[in-house]
């Protein structure tokens, strides 16, 4: 898979890059770049696992995993949160220290592995772009974030360089790993949205009720539920009540489903003279007789 590639190449990258950072930050006395270190041997870390559970994700489903394993590719994508979360604190812990306690940097030096990292990172991003799964996203937005890092370390070591205001190398750090949080906590509530199986934001439940009502013989739609399971593919069940019997309704209702970004769906067909069984209906039968939206 071209994707699986990319996100190895991204690892590779990352990881001979923070080894040479370790040591470039020890050289230059710069605490942005060894905490960069840090976060980039993370990512490296992140992004081997992230590789490793894409391949499991491409499995097919089995007797144990009937969905297949396309979550697996979710939990690369958790993992690879929690790491820069850890290493983001680290950071901010590490250059607060840093501010009261300023020592003097090889700028030069600094300025010279601040271009490499730029042009490492570049490359890094360029090959994690265009992933549409959490996965993904989550391996790209990091290889964004190391590149603004960079681009930051760069211009603090140029302004640091010619106005001896030790203090910036500190103080964008911080920024930098306040940036990164943001972003990581954000990732994180969209993560827990889906395991927590809210309705995926492509999906709008109603519009797609209207639009099943609209098909000749369907009365009524009810027990619709939309869920992801791994950021990207949508399922859906639901139950449509017809005059009629007619296998061709379960079709039509899929094939719209379908248009709307509803990758798999189980329908349900009852006719008017049926009773819903389901808890929901049994409750309000005496009412509606099971016509109910809910």
């Amino acid at each position: 898979m071209k994707t699986e590639k990319n996100i190895f190449i991204a690892f590779i990258l990352n990881l001979l890059f923070s080894i040479v950072e370790v040591v470039g930050g020890i050289f230059t006395g710069s605490i942005a770049i060894i905490s960069d270190a840090v976060h980039d041997f993370g990512d490296a870390v992140s992004i081997g696992l992230s590789y490793l559970f894409e391949k499991i994700s491409k499995r097919k489903p089995d007797k144990v995993y009937t969905y297949g394993y396309v979550r697996y590719s979710v939990l690369g994508g958790v993992i690879t949160i929690l790491i820069l979360t850890i290493g983001s604190l680290i950071v901010i812990y590490n250059a607060i220290n840093r501010l009261f306690n300023p020592i003097l940097i090889e700028y030069d030096s600094m300025i010279i592995l601040a271009i490499i990292g730029l042009v490492v990172n570049f490359l890094a991003t360029y090959f994690t772009h265009g992933g549409h799964s959490i996965n993904q996203k989550a391996v790209n937005l990091h290889m964004i974030e190391d590149l603004l890092g960079w681009a930051i370390i760069l211009i603090g070591a140029v302004v640091m360089k010619f106005t001896n205001f030790y203090v910036l190398d500190g103080i964008l750090s911080i920024l930098v790993a306040i940036f990164v949080l943001f972003n990581a906590i954000k990732s994180l509530g969209e993560i827990l949205d889906m395991f927590l199986l809210k309705v995926p934001k492509k999906i709008e439940v109603g519009q797609l009720k209207e639009h099943v009502l609209e098909l000749d013989g369907v009365l009524d739609v009810h027990h619709f539920h939309a869920w992801s399971l791994d950021g990207e593919n949508c399922i859906a069940t639901l139950h449509v009540v017809v005059n009629n019997y007619d296998e061709n309704i379960k079709n039509q209702v899929k094939a719209e489903l379908n248009e709307h970004g509803v990758l798999h769906a189980t329908v349900e067909i009852e006719t008017v003279s049926e009773k819903c069984l389901e808890k929901e209906c049994v409750i309000k039968h005496e009412h509606n007789h099971c016509h109910h939206h809910h």
